[in-house]
């Protein structure tokens, strides 16, 4: 079973990316984190399939913790999938460049994050 931690401030767009991927499968085990600091927080607690995390939130934002997750051994194996209002080619550069695997553009097409944590998620061997 996979496990997918979310990293959002807007609680619309954090149901909306919850609904998408269960969509996916609705076995899936989603937790949600509000800021970077919640998802801190969360990671030690169980060993997570994916992340999904937005850039723009308060405390810490999603480029701090992709910059935080990849670089620590214990978290640097788990794929990350940026979803982002900051569609420049410098902020995606930016994302991929500190280890995110992929980098999606809101308004997101559903299918597309489908078909990106898929591969993500079986390049784990789930």
């Amino acid at each position: 079973m996979s496990r997918i931690l979310i990293v959002e401030d807007s609680g619309t767009m954090r149901s909306l990316l919850v609904q998408s991927l269960e969509a996916l499968d609705p076995g899936l085990k989603i937790d949600e984190a509000q800021n970077g600091f919640e998802a801190l927080r969360l990671l030690p607690r169980q060993p997570y399939d994916l992340i999904v995390t937005d850039i723009n939130m308060p405390d810490i934002n999603g480029l701090e913790l992709v910059s935080f997750v990849k670089g620590n051994a214990q978290y640097a194996s788990i794929p990350l999938i940026i979803v982002s209002t900051e569609g420049s080619d410098r902020d995606r550069d930016k994302g991929l460049e500190l280890g995110a695997d992929a980098y999606l553009v809101k308004p997101f097409d559903p299918a597309e994050l489908h078909r990106v944590a898929a591969d993500l998620l079986a390049s784990r061997g789930d």
